[in-house]
């Protein structure tokens, strides 16, 4: 059995024998089909070997799987399972002696001594003995005995002495050199463990599905590769790691082998689908240069063709990673219906460049696949990761053909309908590909808000539903819009709720406002909702604020252009929803906007104006703003004592005091104008007082 040290064969060999005294730095980031859209059409990414060998073999009616929760780190834990397991049932007084005789070396005396045992129990352990002090023979009479007792009398000990017996007469044949009679013996007693498990015999240790491993090792110890393989696969499908590893070993055993003894294996069947699943996996390397034993075995899987209709899909698929494309199209004329052979058509579909034909195999691929398929999860070369699933990973690469014959309501629903897998794309193409009509109506339609998230939720960091992160993105974008009657109600809770409210709330208040001074409070205002809010309710999903990471990490990004996979139409509906400016953080940018707005609402001489471009010269939107702010306010605005920490510590605008200002600037203005014309002005206006009143006084002399 090819386990070496794995924990289920330590399990096993105790049965027999005595007791002994881990950007630069930052989270890892999933793959976007739309970085490179020729490359994710273009590649098959690698299967997933756990996948293809489950795929091999065939469950055995009535064998119970093993349990799911069991784990054996070490010999002495599969030791002491088995004591637990030989005690279950018993008398105190039993208990003790079955505890002592497992530690006699001397299988007659355990049959001495256990006397007053039950016959099964009192064989089985001195069989046990035996086996362990080296007696092979010896012990597998003992556990014939054990059989050959009337069905009723060994209940709890058939299974253990059945498989107790393969694993003695496998011994036997070692010393006899493996002769076959001894083997066949040895396959029939593992055979008759796996009935008896059936047959509803006890069988705590999971015997049943332990024996298609041992009995896997016999028959390739005979030289029979295609019955080991189907064993092992067997016991894999029945939840055992013991499978699984041991396959992985036996193709590693392959790969060293001479290349005319593989070409002869790999006529059989079982062979050969356990090569191609290993090499579509990439079982023994991921990137960069390919393993010369792995490029001998793909010549000799090449040039085998007996068998392959069967595995046709796979075979093909082997071939186009491969990049035998002639070869992967001609397996595909037997690869029927299945997804794997449908998905490899739209691919070469595509690299004839038929773009209908390719469409179709990718319908009929998505159609395929079974929803809850997985390949599990790997790295691209770039070291992002991608959860497999193939009917996800079909229609992401069929969103890619929807987007260049501009059907982009279709695309984004096939991205979207991966949820979290491929998220990145479908919010690219939410908030930058799809009008706000488009979306809206999309997200109105077809995505009801889920159930809020309860605070301990949010506490242990559960994320959000992909629907709850689509209509955030969806009301972020209301309000970078202006909708901002409309926009609250899709964000996901009562606190974002409230938070767009009042941004929405003060930027009516400005649009409406007759008086500079309320139209400069509502301005700032709501400037500084967007500053210590934006992320939240005016950020980009993706780039450049990258709210799906609360601004913490950034993506690499390239400018958008027309090529072969991206028309004129994308381009400019990408450019009419780019961020304004096209910053990161541009909120910020939107938030030292409207303080500027509210600061030409306000007289220069007022402190509301100083305290206005100060508070924006310190929201960090950049250094060329934060230097513009202070020298308008140097150029423009009062003397205040506060400005020589301009920018960091400012007091909040004074915008009832600032209104005085528009009569005290008028006659500040015009007293600033006259100051040189003092004193003429001091003398004039005696000389036209005096004059005044003698014309007065004459008119009065006249009157009399």
């Amino acid at each position: 059995m090819f386990t070496r040290n794995w924990p289920r064969h330590l399990l096993c060999l105790s049965l027999s024998l005595p007791l002994g005294s881990a950007l630069a730095c930052g989270p890892d980031f999933p793959m976007r089909l739309l970085d490179n859209r020729g490359q994710s059409l273009a590649e098959l990414p690698e299967g997933n070997f756990s996948f293809e060998i489950s795929r091999l073999g065939h469950a055995i009616n009535g064998l119970k799987s093993v349990t799911a929760n069991v784990d054996y780190s070490d010999e002495p834990d599969a030791v002491a399972l088995r004591d637990q397991a030989e005690q279950a049932g018993l008398s105190a007084e039993q208990q003790v002696l079955v505890k002592h005789l497992r530690s006699l070396t001397d299988a007659h005396q355990v049959e001495t001594e256990g006397a007053q045992l039950p016959p099964e129990l009192r064989l089985y352990l001195a069989g046990a003995v035996a086996f362990g002090a080296g007696d092979s023979a010896l012990a597998a009479g003992y556990f014939k005995k054990v059989l050959a007792l009337p069905a009723e009398q060994r209940a709890s000990r058939s299974t253990w002495a059945a498989y107790s017996l393969g694993r003695a007469l496998f011994a036997m044949s070692v010393e006899a050199n493996a002769a076959p009679g001894l083997l066949e013996q040895s396959a029939k007693a593992f055979e008759q463990t796996r009935q008896l498990s059936i047959d509803g015999f006890s069988d705590p240790l999971e015997l049943g599905v332990a024996s298609l491993g041992e009995e896997a090792r016999v028959v390739r110890t005979a030289g029979d590769w295609n019955r080991a393989i189907e064993l092992y696969a067997t016991q894999n499908l029945h939840g055992s790691a013991v499978g699984y590893t041991s396959l992985k070993l036996l193709m590693a055993d392959l790969m060293t082998l001479p290349e005319d003894q593989v070409a002869e294996l790999l006529k059989g069947q079982p062979v050969q689908q356990l090569v191609t699943a290993s090499l579509i996996s990439r079982l023994g390397w991921s990137f960069g240069d390919q393993p010369p034993n792995e490029q001998k075995m793909i010549k000799l899987l090449q040039n085998s063709t007996r068998g392959s209709l069967e595995n046709a899909d796979r075979l093909a698929a082997m071939n186009y990673q491969q990049g035998d494309y002639a070869s992967a199209k001609a397996f595909l004329e037997h690869a029927g219906d299945g997804g794997l052979a449908w998905w490899l058509r739209a691919k070469l579909a595509v690299r004839e460049g038929d773009k209908s034909a390719a469409a179709a195999a990718y319908a009929k691929a998505a159609q395929a696949f079974p929803q809850n398929e997985s390949w599990g999860e790997r790295r691209t070369p770039d070291y992002d990761y991608e959860t497999l699933q193939p009917k996800c990973r079909v229609e992401g690469e069929s969103a890619i053909l929807a987007l260049q014959r501009g059907d982009y309501l279709q695309a984004f629903d096939q991205l979207y309908r991966s949820q979290s897998i491929y998220w990145f794309d479908a919010a690219t193409v939410a908030e930058r590909v799809l009008t706000l009509e488009e979306l809206k109506h999309y997200v109105d339609t077809q995505v009801p808000a889920p159930p809020p998230l309860s605070q301990q939720d949010r506490d242990n960091y559960v994320p959000l539903p992909v629907a709850a992160s689509l209509r955030n993105l969806l009301g972020r974008r209301l309000l970078r819009e202006g909708h901002y009657e409309e926009a609250p109600a899709y964000f996901d809770n009562v606190d974002l709720q409230n938070k767009a409210k009042s941004y929405a709330i003060l930027r009516k208040e400005a649009d409406s406002a007759r008086w500079p001074t309320t139209r400069a409070a509502a301005l700032f205002n709501s400037a500084g909702v967007a500053r210590t809010w934006g992320m939240e309710i005016l950020g980009y999903e993706m780039a450049p604020d990258y709210a799906t990471f609360g601004g913490n990490y950034s993506l690499e990004s390239t400018e958008l252009k027309v090529g072969p996979l991206v028309t004129v139409g994308e381009v400019k509906r990408q450019q009419a929803s780019v961020a304004q400016p096209d910053e990161r953080y541009h909120y910020r940018f939107v938030a030292t906007a409207l303080a500027s707005r509210a600061a030409d609402n306000l007289p220069h001489t007022s402190q509301a104006f100083a305290a206005v471009l100060c508070a924006a010269a310190g929201w960090n939107s950049s250094l060329e703003e934060e230097n513009a702010f202070y020298q308008r306010y140097v150029k423009e605005g009062p003397y205040v004592d506060w400005a020589f920490n301009f920018g960091h510590q400012c007091p909040y605008p004074d915008f009832q005091n600032a209104d005085k200002r528009y009569v005290t600037q008028v006659t500040d203005s015009v007293r600033s104008a006259l100051r040189p014309y003092k004193k003429p002005l001091q003398y004039g206006g005696v000389i036209v007082v005096t004059a005044a009143a003698l014309l007065l006084i004459n008119r009065r002399r006249k009157a009399q």
